[in-house]
């Protein structure tokens, strides 16, 4: 199982494994947790976790900086902010088009969508009916970058939002 384990370059499901192992499902789900507490029991420099629906190595969270310094060699590769509001828009209203995307933000947002597609944050998630517009979402590798099982794990909005957000959304129509 570990041995599979690193290798793979997205979290792969207990199910994936119990097959290729032929073990039951119960059984690898519970090694993998065996594994996962002994890793941290034994202060190791990576961790196991269970992320976007499988498990993968990742490096603790106390090395963090030294293997990102290491891996970027003084190279940063953040995302902008109009990136990261593409992103918090596709997050929230996803399967969203790319005109509803510019219709929250104020702005056109065509490019930093290429992007978040390029970069495998977002991708296409169908047409809506309606205007055949391509639709998108955020992909198992944006749950596996931000370390959420599923999309119910992103924080709420509310407390992010103005006091009067019914009467902010009424004049912006």
């Amino acid at each position: 199982m570990e041995a599979i384990l690193l290798v793979v370059d997205e979290p792969v499901a207990e199910v994936t494994l119990a097959q290729v192992l032929e073990r039951p499902t119960h059984q690898v789900a519970a090694a993998l947790r065996e594994l996962a507490e002994e890793y941290t029991a034994a202060g190791r420099g990576f961790d196991l976790r269970e992320v976007a629906g499988g498990w993968r190595y990742y490096t603790r969270a106390d090395c963090a900086q030294l293997v990102e310094r290491f891996v970027r060699d003084g190279q940063q590769t953040r995302l902008t902010q109009a990136a990261l509001e593409t992103l918090a828009v596709v997050a929230y209203r996803q399967p969203v088009s790319r005109a509803r995307v510019a219709a929250v933000r104020g702005v056109n947002s065509d490019g930093v969508m290429r992007t978040l597609v390029a970069r495998g944050l977002v991708e296409e998630a169908g047409t809506d009916p309606e205007s055949q517009a391509v639709l998108y979402r955020t992909s198992s590798y944006f749950l596996e970058r931000l370390g959420l099982r599923d999309l119910s794990e992103l924080p709420e909005l509310a407390p992010f939002l103005p006091d009067d957000v019914e009467n902010l959304e009424e004049t912006t129509k």
